[in-house]
C-alpha cells in the first residue's frame, strides 16, 4: 500500500514538472519563454543571394528553398538587356559573371525569385 502511495505521488510530481517545463513561467516578475521556443528562434536562414566580386568577375550564389523559377538578368547603364537566363527547380543557383572583356560601362545584375528582386552593380573601367 505504501508503494502505491509513493508511486502516485511521484507520478503527480512528474506530470506537473512536465507541464511547467513546457509552459511559460514567471521569474522575478518577468515573463520567460519556454526553452524549446527559444531554440526554435535561434536558426535563421538568409535567403538573399550572395554576390562576391573578384576583380572584374562577380560570383552569385542563391539558396532557392522553394525550388521555383529564378530569373537572372544583366543590364547596361542604358537599361539594355545584355544577359537573360531562367533557372527552374534547382535548390542551389550559382552563376559567375565575367566582365573582363566587357565595354566600359556600369552593369546591373538582377536576380528575381519568389521572395524578391535583388540587384548588384559592376563598373567596368
Amino acid at each position: 500500500m505504501k508503494l502505491v502511495k509513493n508511486l502516485t505521488v511521484a507520478a503527480a510530481l512528474l506530470i506537473s514538472a512536465i507541464g511547467l517545463a513546457n509552459g511559460t513561467t514567471t521569474d522575478f516578475g518577468k515573463k520567460v519563454v519556454a526553452k524549446y521556443e527559444v531554440e526554435k528562434n535561434l536558426v535563421k536562414v538568409n535567403l538573399d543571394p550572395v554576390f562576391v566580386k573578384k576583380g572584374q568577375k562577380i560570383m552569385m550564389n542563391l539558396l532557392n528553398v522553394s525550388k521555383g523559377k529564378v530569373l537572372l538578368k544583366v543590364y547596361d547603364s542604358e537599361d539594355r538587356l545584355i544577359f537573360d537566363e531562367a533557372i527552374d527547380g534547382d535548390i542551389v543557383v550559382e552563376k559567375a559573371f565575367n566582365f573582363e572583356k566587357a565595354f566600359k560601362d556600369e552593369y546591373t545584375i538582377v536576380v528575381v525569385d519568389k521572395f524578391g528582386t535583388y540587384k548588384e552593380t559592376m563598373v567596368v573601367r
